[in-house]
């Protein structure tokens, strides 16, 4: 599991993209899916905060926030653009953060209300992907994934092709 900090410093063309696609109304916004108790997916809005640092997300008392308690796993997939299709996707564990002023430095940044019951998770990055779409029926997906022998690849998608490099 690394770090967007790792990550970033791995790949800084590809963190860029994904930095520039979470972000690109000013604050983050994607949609975060967790594992039910059941193993099947919950699927919420969210708010990702991401830093030089490290990729953050606070989460309120609700159903998510137990999935990531009992089970971390997570994926991030990106708000849809209003300029193209382009998409970006992460996955990997989240953990509580425990570091007190980092909390609350983000919280103020952030504008996180303190009256509000909220935890802040790291979201350590195992799978980071970006899916370019040139035209409607072809796109190009870059792939990192955090293994010492993954070389990031850009794969050309055509229309009905079976995808050559699974995500997962």
């Amino acid at each position: 599991m690394a770090s967007w900090a790792d990550f970033a410093a791995a790949e800084p063309e590809l963190a860029t993209a994904i930095r520039t696609l979470v972000c690109q109304y000013g604050p983050g916004l994607g949609y975060l899916a967790t594992v039910r108790p059941d193993g099947g997916p919950r699927i919420h809005p969210v708010s990702p905060v991401i830093t030089d640092e490290g990729l953050y997300c606070f989460v309120l008392a609700s159903p998510k926030r137990h999935d990531l308690d009992r089970d971390g796993r997570y994926s991030l997939h990106s708000f849809p653009s209003t300029d193209s299709d382009d998409e970006a996707y992460l996955s990997g564990h989240a953990t509580p953060v425990t570091d007190e002023p980092l909390t609350a430095r983000l919280a103020t940044t952030m504008r996180a209300a303190p009256t509000v019951d909220w935890r802040l998770y790291e979201l350590t990055v195992d799978v980071a992907m970006v899916v370019r779409h040139e035209t409607p029926t072809t796109s190009t997906r870059t792939v990192w994934k955090d293994r010492p022998s993954h070389v990031p690849k850009a794969r050309q998608n055509d229309p009905c092709t079976e995808a050559v490099d699974s995500v997962q």
